[in-house]
């Protein structure tokens, strides 16, 4: 069974009120935490430590501790894309083949014929109450390039340096602003990410 590595990172900051938390606000995707997928070769630690570079734009962070690993299941019909795949107009290698699906992305599976899988990736306008898809990609891709299960990495950063309270990342063809959160005012995360809150949420009360 294939299986498709992701990290989280927190990222905490000690101020005289407390400690907070290191969230950002996507632009049309809501609040998050840094995470994203292990690359082929790459080990979780490193993994977590180039996404929270990327994702904050932050230099100087400091691996506290691994917190923990958990396997998730996307919703039922969903899948993930295990290995970066071309997608084509129908389930046979020498027909259009016009996009690509990136690894670690999720998708619908609609149907399967041939060793190929017919799937869907929908990119919806806003967070939350989307009102329509404003970006799609339908088509088949190889079976062999979908997995079912992802197993996700946690882990503590901090960091010790100055920073605004809000600031901007230029990051996958998007604006990111990352913000600091004390931990008694947590606002609205993205619901698939809301259990991550709890981990870290207990991770750190257990601590103190």
């Amino acid at each position: 069974m294939t299986v498709l590595e992701k990290v989280t990172a927190f990222i905490t900051r000690q101020t005289p009120a407390g400690t907070e938390l290191l969230l950002f606000h996507h632009p049309s995707a809501g609040i998050q935490f840094p995470a994203g997928t292990v690359e082929p070769d790459e080990a979780p630690e490193a993994a977590a430590a180039r996404e929270a570079a990327e994702e904050t734009g932050l230099s100087g962070l400091r691996l506290v501790e691994f917190v923990g690993v958990r396997e998730e299941d996307p919703p039922l019909g969903d899948h993930c894309i295990a290995r970066t795949t071309t997608v084509y107009s129908r389930p046979d290698p020498s027909s259009f083949d016009w996009a690509t699906l990136r690894r670690g992305l999720t998708v619908q599976l609609l149907r399967r014929a041939d060793g190929y899988a017919q799937v869907t990736f929908e990119e919806p306008d806003r967070w939350p109450n989307p009102q329509y898809a404003t970006y799609q990609i339908t088509g088949w891709v190889p079976e062999e390039t979908l997995c079912r299960t992802a197993r996700r990495y946690f882990y503590l950063f901090t960091h010790d340096g100055d920073t605004p309270e809000q600031w901007t990342v230029a990051i996958d063809h998007h604006l990111y602003a990352p913000f600091w959160a004390p931990l008694t005012g947590i606002p609205e995360i993205v619901s698939p990410q809301r259990p991550w809150l709890e981990i870290i949420l207990k991770h750190l009360g257990a601590n103190r």
